[in-house]
């Protein structure tokens, strides 16, 4: 079945112009037709459409189901853009599809993006939120100084990523071995050029627990990826063994 997404769809029964568009004339989709709306809160809504208007689709609900995250606790990626604006939208698609509930562009002293479009970034996850069945709308923030992020509260586990080896290796633990599954969890991810030896620094003494990915040297939207991966991956085999 076809899915949409509309914030409001509750109290107002229609579709944005761009969702009525997608609906109306590019699936061709008319009056009688069911279709899935979604509204970013975790409830998919089972519709009917009344009214088939390129502009304004009305439909009304049939049935409202409650669609909460699969992984039920907060996961944070928080990332330095990468130089490429293609590179940034894949990675954000690929950790929305696998699931996250807050992605956070970083800026480092190594940054070599220092802005970026948060209307685009969330167009991307919208689109991966509905393509990989989601009901959650994750948070884009803005852009966000690294030392800010550092600040701020985080009632959970908190790793940072590097891999210069001038920086301090040995204290490194693997994440699939530090992450404890089922909690709350921040994953931070340095630019292109890495975290500079001040800023892990920085983080260490905030709390943070660096980590390593692996052997490889990845780029930064493969690290990204990767840590979402290994994160969900763990939850996985804890709820298979419960």
């Amino acid at each position: 079945m076809n899915r949409f997404y509309q914030p409001d769809i509750a109290t107002t029964l229609t579709l944005c112009e761009d969702e009525s568009h997608h609906a109306v004339k590019v699936l061709r989709l008319a009056e009688g037709d069911d279709i899935e709306v979604v509204d970013g809160k975790g409830n998919l809504y089972r519709c009917r459409i009344t009214l088939a208007h390129a502009k304004r689709c009305r439909v009304d609900i049939v049935e409202t189901i409650d669609a909460p995250n699969h992984w039920h606790h907060p996961t944070v990626i928080a990332v330095a853009p990468a130089k490429h604006l293609d590179r940034n939208e894949w990675m954000l698609e690929k950790c929305v599809e696998m699931g996250i509930d807050r992605f956070v562009p970083l800026l480092c002293h190594n940054s070599e993006r220092t802005a970026i479009k948060t209307e685009r970034l969330e167009k991307i996850a919208v689109a991966a939120m509905k393509q990989s069945l989601k009901a959650v709308m994750p948070d884009i923030a803005p852009i966000t100084p690294l030392r800010q992020l550092i600040a701020q509260p985080f009632d959970g586990q908190r790793f940072i990523a590097y891999c210069d080896p001038a920086l301090p290796r040995d204290r490194r633990l693997a994440l699939a071995e530090a992450y404890r599954p089922g909690n709350p969890v921040m994953v931070l991810i340095g630019p292109e050029g890495d975290f500079s030896p001040e800023e892990v620094e920085t983080a260490i003494q905030a709390g943070f627990i660096p980590v390593t990915l692996g052997h490889s040297r990845l780029r930064t939207e493969t690290a990204a990826v990767m840590a979402c991966a290994t994160i969900h991956t763990i939850d996985q085999f804890r709820r298979n063994d419960a």
